[in-house]
């Protein structure tokens, strides 16, 4: 798939929380980005204002860019909205007769306190589980059975699965429906027959079957998946469809690619159908633009921390290679869709700043202000203090450069909310109580950090750690330092960078096959498990324009040790086909894994070892403008000096006067010697005392030590 021709531009753009980001590349001129406020619930209007925000100095409307551009790539939340605000549509299930109970039961015990904190597991006599989308109403068990080798055992009756279809849409008012049965992996007859009959019956009615969405083994995590997929997917397919016609009627006639948690786009008349695979798909494209950049620097272990309007997220890159998790979840629901690891806090630049009712303890989030009304500062009609604010109270934020300029931001109404309910409770003055809140919430990162790093045997110290999104520049100075990292990168697209790592991705399709076979076993067995997902996989490539030099296939296969539950995806060297040393080197690269993720001493060789899955992904090598770097000018960077004021410096414990630089006009090369504020157009960046910031060749902010 080619951007050459014509169409020169390659535009990507991600739907956040609060802001809708845009970057813009097109070969022989420079990257283009591009920030505007989202929409909800018409997203589309922010993705064209972060569009044209991005254009702004092309000399080009909005309408004519697009109708030069080549790939439209987009991540959004829409998916992680729905989940969350329950605004899904009506679903029901219809699952094998007996098992009705599932999403109820969900994982035994563990779903009393599964996704809760550890405060709320702490008191485990208070704990629930979370009520399940599909409520017993909505159930409808039918008499089929299949075994766990795919044999039928009872055929599948049609009449119940009419009757039921009637009950749920006519008497229930189902407006989508999840189709689960058991051991439907093996063998989907009864399922697919089950699509064919609810699209004659009801043709309006969203249907996903259990073996097209999540074909793994798990009985509740399968059902669990097809109902998130079916609650959310109209939406999303709506979404997506009527952001084609959109970008149609406004000059774009190219393919729209679609963002998907594990790291990969798909074309959007799939990703329609494929609602879940989109969820933390924004903290992906962050974690893949964070591999791609740091391949360009030559750092093979990062620490990719991303903090936005809502949430701040972190993810490890350990030797190039992205974890994936073993066992996802979105708001207290698990699903079984492949997705890159990345944990996350309720602690964004427009979390809420608020006193405990109980006991008067600051904290900040996990409740947000989102984009509208936002932040008190904004002075879109909050009222409620976030950390935005608490920035701006603490001088890191200039009223007047805010989104380039285009928001002036109100510091007296924020200071004055703040006040009131924060600084006046406390017996605090208004710049103590700011500082607090900003310890705090560096502390909640640094914590975080340290759970996902040092609670997995990993040394912070031996990684480099990128901070991007809109707000962690503000505090990656205090909380890198803490964390003792080699250095942080701020990178050039940092605001928005969860759109650049949608320029890094390329179009990815995921196939597995549940099959369990004793490790190690005869290549030629494993080969021909993958011979037919090859050819689909080359086929369905091959169709959507990629020559056989354009894709790349990767082999990896669950492991687990004799009588364990837990598996870890385990890469075959040389991405396949194997042969039988390839086939004994597995096992041992298994137990690497193993001890990595357990600890050393953990694997059990004498246990035994199975493959339980094989996992094929197929990558069609997108085709993109070469990012450029600039000439180093070690030329003084006093010309960037534009003021100072005083600004919150750890080392003095309080306000102290430092310089404020604009980073439009630091050069490639220029160093900035801390304590000292660097405004973008799309963030702000903090060098605290006994730091160094340094601008790279790729126009990368670099914080050192002294």
């Amino acid at each position: 798939m080619s951007t050459q021709g014509e169409a020169r531009y390659v535009v990507a753009t991600d739907v956040g929380g609060t802001c809708t980001d845009a970057v813009l590349f097109a070969a022989g001129e420079p990257v283009r980005l591009g920030k505007a406020l989202s929409t909800p619930p018409g997203f589309a209007d922010g993705v064209l204002a972060a569009v044209a925000a991005a254009a702004a100095d092309t000399g080009l409307s909005t309408d004519e860019l697009l109708a030069q551009t080549a790939l439209f790539m987009h991540g959004s939340t829409v998916v992680d909205n729905t989940l969350l605000t329950r605004s899904g549509a009506r679903t029901g299930l219809i699952t094998t007769e007996g098992f009705e109970d599932t999403l109820v039961i969900t994982r035994g015990a563990y779903g009393r306190w599964a996704g809760l904190t550890e405060d709320g597991i702490k008191h485990p006599v208070a704990t629930d589980r979370a009520p399940p989308l599909v409520p017993g109403a909505r159930t409808r068990g039918v008499p089929e059975r299949v075994d766990y080798k795919g044999a039928v055992l009872r055929e599948l009756d049609e009449e119940a699965v009419r009757r039921a279809v009637r009950s749920l849409v006519e008497d229930d008012a189902v407006e989508a429906l999840a189709v689960s049965f058991l051991w439907s992996f093996y063998n989907d007859s009864h399922e697919r027959r089950v699509g064919e009959l609810v699209r004659e019956a009801a043709p309006g009615v969203y249907v996903t079957l259990s073996s097209e969405i999540a074909p793994v083994p798990g009985e509740y995590e399968r059902a669990s998946t097809t109902v998130i997929n079916a609650y959310a997917g109209r939406i999303a397919s709506d979404y997506i469809t009527s952001l084609q016609a959109l970008l149609r009627s406004r000059g774009y006639d190219g393919p729209l690619l679609v963002m998907q948690g594990y790291g990969g786009l798909l074309p959007a008349e799939e990703a329609a159908g494929r609602a879940v695979g989109m969820l933390e798909c924004g903290p992906a494209a962050g974690v893949i633009g964070s591999r791609h950049l740091g391949r360009l620097m030559e750092d093979e272990d990062i620490i990719a921390c991303d903090m936005g309007g809502t949430t701040f997220k972190v993810g490890v890159i350990q030797g190039g290679a992205i974890d994936y998790a073993r066992e996802p979840m979105v708001d207290r629901y698990h699903y079984v869709a492949p997705k890159i690891e990345v944990v996350s806090i309720g602690a964004g630049g427009g979390s809420i700043v608020a006193l405990d009712p109980a006991t008067g303890v600051p904290g900040v989030g996990p409740a947000s202000a989102g984009a509208r009304p936002g932040p008190v500062c904004y002075g879109l009609g909050g009222t409620e203090p976030t950390l935005t604010d608490v920035m701006l109270l603490v001088g890191y934020m200039d009223p007047g450069t805010f989104l380039g300029g285009t928001i002036t931001l109100d510091a007296e109404k924020a200071r004055e909310v703040f006040t009131e309910k924060i600084a006046a409770p406390l017996g605090m003055s208004v710049e103590d109580a700011a500082i607090g809140i900003y310890r705090i919430a560096a502390a909640q990162i640094s914590d975080l950090i340290h759970e996902i790093t040092v609670e997995r045997g990993l040394d912070p110290r031996d990684f480099v750690l990128h901070a991007f999104g809109g707000t962690c520049g503000l505090l990656c100075g205090v909380f890198g330092a803490e964390l003792g990292v080699r250095r942080t990168v701020i990178p050039y697209t940092a605001s928005v960078n969860a759109a650049f790592g949608l320029l890094s991705a390329d179009i990815v399709h995921e196939y597995s096959v549940t099959r369990t076979l004793p490790a190690p076993s005869p290549a030629a067995e494993i080969n021909a498990i993958y011979a037919p997902m090859v050819e689909r996989a080359r086929e369905q490539l091959a169709a959507e324009g990629f020559a056989d030099g354009a894709i790349a296939l990767d082999w990896s296969i669950d492991l687990r040790y004799g009588r364990q539950v837990h598996e870890v995806t385990t890469p075959v060297a040389g991405g396949g086909p194997m042969d039988d040393d390839a086939a004994v080197r597995l096992a041992a690269d298994f137990e690497a894994l193993y001890e990595r993720k357990f600890g050393q001493g953990s694997a059990y060789r004498a246990a035994g070892m199975e493959m339980t899955m094989f996992r094929l992904t197929a990558r069609g090598l997108v085709e993109r403008p070469r990012v450029e770097t600039a000439a180093l000018d070690g030329a003084d960077p006093d010309r960037a000096r534009i003021g100072r004021r005083d600004i919150f410096v750890e080392a003095a414990g309080g306000l102290a006067p430092c310089d404020i630089y604009d980073f439009e006009r630091l050069d490639p090369g220029n160093v900035v010697a801390g304590p000292a504020v660097i405004h973008t157009p799309i963030t702000t960046i903090v060098v605290q005392s006994g730091q160094t910031g340094r601008v790279d060749a790729y126009r990368n902010t670099i914080i050192e030590r002294d």
